[in-house]
């Protein structure tokens, strides 16, 4: 007997996870790399598009998006997107060992609450219900509860691009990942929708002439675009075992609050099915947020600070002395 829908979808969710989680940390090598030869991607560089590193990690990247791609039309948004929890954990073992970001015991802990909220979401998970039609679909992202979805994602969007980026984008870790998560549920009922459209026309029922599968292609790259620039500005910045699990943790509410808006996941399931759906969200939340509470800051990088002793007295300590400080790097002679 073949697998169901929901069990491919299944399987590549929790390879696509695999290779995420690899990816965050062969960029995050990459762009360290890159940052100390050149201008950071956290202070608008791009000298990380010459470092070989980070390239294998958007292409390792690249094959766990079109994994999870795939995923997104055999299986619904509310079974799929949760199950990236995985790629949290892959990302915080990988740190701990590659990037000397070392993991705690309540790390762990958070860890297995990761995974057991994900096996309740898997159990409980609805069918997926594929549409008939492209043109199905867009009666369904054109539904005014979507639209007004939509119109709130996009505001919301621009204006942490236009106000809160210059001002707190680097000190404020919601900037960035806001931009990318709000662009991300987009991405992912986009996505969605081309797979479908795909998958019918490989069927034998033509959707490619419809301009509605053009328009889901064209938001599904600027929503793309949007978020790897804010994503590697974010890694650039931020420790990497913090980032993937706020970036999860906000990519994946704002998605499946997306999908249920949109293709309507939750109808036909009874009540208990759901309850247990969004304890099971709560219990991964509850993880990651385990997670990023236990693990240890990343350093701030040098600024080439030399400091003076006026008085000469050694015994005292330096907040008793009265000191002479350089801040400018210019000054600073390793």
């Amino acid at each position: 007997m073949g697998l169901s829908d929901n069990s491919k979808g299944l399987i590549l969710a929790m390879a696509s996870s695999a290779f995420i989680g690899s990816s965050f940390i062969l960029k995050k090598k990459g762009l360290k790399r890159a940052g100390a030869s050149g201008t950071r991607a956290g202070v608008g560089g791009y000298t990380y598009l010459l470092e070989p590193l980070w390239w294998a990690g958007m292409i390792t990247m690249i094959v766990g998006e079109v994994a999870n791609f795939v995923a997104y039309v055999y299986a619904p948004a509310v079974l799929v997107t949760p199950l990236g929890a995985l790629s949290i954990i892959v990302s915080a073992c990988l740190a701990h060992f590659m990037l000397k970001e070392r993991i705690q015991k309540m790390g762990i802990v958070g860890c297995i609450t990761c995974i057991a909220g994900s096996v309740v979401i898997v159990i409980h998970a609805p069918q997926e219900h594929t549409p008939s039609s492209v043109q199905e679909i867009w009666t369904l992202a054109t539904q005014p509860a979507f639209l007004i979805y939509v119109g709130a994602t996009l505001s919301i969007v621009l204006a942490l691009i236009l106000h809160f980026e210059p001002r707190y984008g680097q000190t404020n870790i919601l900037v960035y990942l806001g931009i990318c998560s709000l662009m991300g549920s987009l991405t992912v009922v986009s996505i969605k929708a081309i797979g479908i459209a795909i998958k019918l026309t490989l069927d034998g029922i033509n959707q490619m002439a419809y301009p509605q599968t053009w328009f889901f292609l064209t938001v599904a790259a600027i929503c793309v675009i949007t978020q790897l620039n804010y994503l590697n500005k974010a890694l650039d910045t931020f420790n990497a075992a913090i980032v993937s699990p706020v970036y999860y943790v906000m990519f994946t509410t704002l998605t499946i609050i997306a999908s249920v808006i949109m293709f309507k996941d939750w109808s036909g399931q009874n009540v208990s099915s759901i309850a247990s759906e969004i304890c099971g969200f709560i219990t991964v939340l509850s993880g990651t947020i385990i997670l990023h509470a236990t693990r240890e800051q990343e350093p701030p990088p040098p600024v080439g600070t030399v400091t003076w002793y006026v008085s000469g007295d050694s015994m005292k300590s330096p907040e008793d002395e009265h000191l002479i400080t350089l801040r400018s790097s210019e000054y600073y002679e390793p």
